[in-house]
């Protein structure tokens, strides 16, 4: 699958963690947590825009430039070796068609949620 990125806005991971490819699992096969985006706001009446999160999260580093990202409440550091992390980019998804688009993130994180359980258990 391709990255989606550059769809509405520069390809860039979360907190500059390596980018993975969804569609093939052997390329985020070691990571304990894979980000993907759902760029979809085509449930909404009047206020649009939520598209754009995926990519505005990506692009806020509130923290310095350390290589730290501390979870106070779990005792994890994941950028610091505690947690694999992999930045698979944006589902393909279609502002236009609710359904298909609701189908599209569902299938895709219950698949590959479903073979991350397997090659775990």
């Amino acid at each position: 699958m391709t990255r989606y990125g550059p769809m509405y806005g520069p390809d860039y991971t979360f907190l500059g963690v390596p980018a993975c490819d969804w569609a093939d699992p052997a390329t985020y096969a070691d990571a304990d947590v894979v980000i993907v985006g759902a760029p979809f706001d085509g449930g909404t009446s009047h206020r649009p825009g939520a598209r754009f999160g995926p990519q505005v999260i990506r692009g806020t580093d509130y923290l310095p430039h350390d290589g730290s990202r501390p979870h106070l409440a779990m005792r994890v550091d994941a950028l610091a070796g505690d947690l694999t992390v992999r930045d698979a980019g944006d589902l393909e998804v279609f502002s236009g068609d609710v359904q298909r688009s609701c189908a599209t993130i569902e299938d895709a994180v219950a698949r590959r949620c479903w073979i991350g359980w397997l090659s775990r258990g």
